[in-house]
């Protein structure tokens, strides 16, 4: 690929934004390669989790300054289709069927909060800062919003998107857009100790977890969900991956899904 890097070591698969002269910023080539990496990922048994990084100082600067300035003489309609191809493809990484994390290096601007706020999980390097800067150029945030209003919350949303200020790690921790902040020096460190873990899970029931959390999230605890709960976890006991859990378990063995040297 000509934007993005490839890596794949025991289980993690690694994605890596490689434009650091434009502060990996984004535009329709990157979106198409980041769409393809992660359905192609999806779909490889031996992908127990995907690490998406970036190289360079940034992370993510959102969006790519020329394909701003082809924006600005699109149509409604093209404006319509191009937005359609963002919003796929962080639903696609949303939707990934193995956990994500996001390791990020550094700093995160506009379009580029989607790509962390759409991971399962968020480590920060504590020098990098954050910006939801679209209201500076009288734009909104609209394609990421989803994602990033269920990570930081409804209270910071109408602050950040409104002001459009930066603020640190240090306060993207304390929001909950982030999962983590650590040194520099510790950032690969803490990333591949959460990989190990997600690695040695049960893949099954990491891609059911994730499909939870999205049906259970933010639903009123009715009768139907209720009912929807008690389904999922009798399939979840009753299904192959359950039933060789448990009996991994009480036989004091590994479970059959580690991978080989796990």
């Amino acid at each position: 690929m000509k934007h993005i890097e490839l890596g794949f070591d025991k289980g993690v698969a690694t994605v890596t934004l490689n434009r650091p002269e434009v502060r990996n910023a984004f535009n329709e080539e990157v979106i198409g390669e980041l769409v393809a990496s992660f359905m192609g990922l999806g779909e490889r048994d031996e992908v127990r989790c995907v690490v998406l990084t970036g190289n360079g100082p940034a992370f993510c600067a959102g969006a790519d300054l020329n394909w701003m300035k082809r924006m600005a003489g699109y149509s409604r309609e093209e404006n319509i289709a191009d937005a359609e191809g963002l919003a796929r493809m962080l639903r696609i990484l949303y939707t990934c069927p193995k956990p994500t994390i996001a390791r990020v290096q550094g700093d995160v601007y506009a379009g580029g909060t989607g790509l962390v706020a759409a991971c399962d999980i968020a480590v920060s390097v504590d020098t990098a800062n954050y910006c939801l800067s679209e209201v500076r150029l009288g734009l909104i945030p609209a394609t990421v919003s989803p994602y990033v209003i269920r990570a930081m919350g409804e209270r910071a949303a109408h602050r950040y998107f409104l002001t459009a200020e930066r603020f640190d790690a240090a306060e993207a921790l304390r929001i909950g857009f982030v999962h983590e902040v650590v040194k520099a020096d510790q950032l690969d460190a803490r990333v591949g100790e959460l990989a190990r873990l997600l690695v040695d899970n049960g893949p099954v029931a990491m891609k059911a977890c994730k499909q939870l959390v999205q049906d259970v999230g933010g639903r009123n605890i009715s009768t139907m969900l209720i009912a929807r709960t008690v389904e999922a976890i009798a399939d979840s006991r009753a299904g192959d991956e359950g039933r060789e859990g448990i009996e991994s378990f009480l036989n004091k063995r590994k479970p059959g899904w580690l991978l080989p040297g796990a």
